[in-house]
């Protein structure tokens, strides 16, 4: 694998990863309500923890985004 081909991958993972993080932001703000019922059905949740076990999530999850996704590919860009 060449070097584009991986700053190309690790760009791509990054702008999908991010779409991703940005889709579960836009539900957890505009159908916060109904996603608590939903989960509420499975998981005896009160609202607080609801909030913080996404608030969690969305951090470890851009955490990762940064750790194996962009710093690579800076490494990479860096590389030239």
């Amino acid at each position: 694998m060449s070097i584009a081909t991986a700053r190309s991958f690790f760009l791509w993972c990054s702008v999908i990863n991010y779409g991703i993080l940005v889709a579960w932001s836009m539900l957890i703000m505009l159908w916060r309500d109904r996603l608590y019922r939903l989960w509420g059905r499975w998981f005896p949740l009160s609202r607080e923890q609801f909030d913080a076990l996404n608030l969690g999530g969305m951090t470890l999850y851009k955490i990762g985004i940064l750790l194996f996704n962009i710093v690579p590919c800076i490494a990479l860009y860096l590389l030239r």
